[in-house]
């Protein structure tokens, strides 16, 4: 018998709604060592009312930093208001609207967070989602980066992912190769990636800093007890595919944004591995998952019960990620995800 599942692959990054409360641990910023220390900047958040921009926002304006949060819609900008934000409405993907929000910041550091995925996961409506999503993130955030360069602005901070690494054994480092001959849709993902990454890093006028994100989890995420995945758990819709031997770095919202207001001052030309101290094979998390849930064990599935193979890849080859770089240079002090309780065996 065939299973039909979700592809894993689309499980890189998501939007909050407008609904969500920002947390005291997403305001202050307390991810991270001595992240308040620097003196007031101008920023300019791109993708601001997204899924890292909210908190971000959050702990920007409480470390004094004036912010200016770019949304595409009045509804975003009343949440970043509501934050201490200056909004600015503009759509990514018009290069004119970019340039004259840039400018009008006059910002020191632009901060490239822009998504365009939907606020609950389904499969449909990620397939529906992903080539919008990748257009905003290469379109769009080439039209931010070449006005923020055009603004004099200093530094230009762009959001990565640590989920795209070649199989292999041991935990990736910054230096490790992204899967671009992987299966089809984390192969575009990863080469969507490195377009980014060598726009950011490549830029003469700019230092650039790239953040390679794992798995968000926490308030106002897929992975909230509230969120899309949790329930998906809950009806035994996310099996354990081939012996779950894939590992998955995640990292929580508050400590992703933790590290990027860490990165407005620390940290040096390059990229950045952010994720937890914990990552963690499918078949370890997962249980792990749904007991914290209170949701029925996942099933076991064998890999030829899978059609998808992004799914079977994510399931069975993904590689973690080492935060040690990030740690050390940036000072992130990662919480321990709650759901992974008592468990040993965690590590890879």
């Amino acid at each position: 018998m065939k299973l039909e599942t979700q592809s894993l692959a689309d499980l890189y990054t998501h939007e909050f709604g407008s609904d969500h409360d920002v947390t005291s641990k997403e305001r202050d910023g307390s991810g991270c060592g001595d992240a308040g220390e620097e003196v007031e900047m101008r920023v300019l958040v791109a993708g601001a009312s997204g899924a890292i921009g909210r908190p971000l926002v959050a702990q920007l304006v409480a470390a004094g930093h004036t912010v200016v949060g770019m949304t595409r819609s009045d509804r975003g900008a009343q949440a970043l208001r509501a934050l201490g934000a200056e909004p600015v409405v503009a759509d990514a993907l018009d290069a004119a609207a970019v340039e004259h929000a840039v400018r009008g910041a006059r910002p020191e550091i632009v901060i490239e967070e822009l998504t365009a995925l939907p606020r609950h996961y389904t499969p449909e409506a990620m397939r529906d989602a992903l080539a919008a999503s990748n257009q905003v993130r290469t379109v769009g955030g080439a039209n931010v980066q070449a006005a923020a360069e055009r603004a004099g602005a200093r530094r230009y901070i762009a959001q990565s992912g640590c989920y795209y690494y070649v199989p292999g054994p041991g935990l990736a480092t910054e230096e490790t190769s992204f899967a671009v001959d992987a299966p089809p849709l984390i192969a575009g993902g990863a080469r969507a990636l490195l377009g980014i990454e060598q726009r950011v890093l490549g830029a003469q006028s700019l230092e650039g800093i790239v953040l390679r994100y794992g798995f968000f989890y926490g308030p106002g995420t897929w992975w909230a007890a509230d969120g899309s995945v949790a329930e998906q758990v809950r009806r035994r819709q996310f099996p354990i595919t081939g012996g779950g031997g894939g590992v998955w770095s995640f990292v929580h919202i508050a400590d992703a944004a933790a590290a990027t207001l860490a990165a407005l001052t620390r940290g040096a030309r390059g990229a950045y591995n952010v994720a937890d101290d914990e990552p963690s094979p499918l078949a370890v998390w997962l249980p792990a998952y749904a007991r914290w849930l209170g949701a029925p064990a996942p099933t076991q599935v064998s890999a030829d019960e899978v059609e998808d193979p992004d799914a079977r890849f994510y399931a069975m080859q993904l590689r973690g990620a080492s935060n040690a770089k990030v740690k050390h240079e940036l000072g992130l002090r990662p919480q321990r995800r709650e759901w992974l309780g008592d468990t040993q065996e965690t590590r890879w």
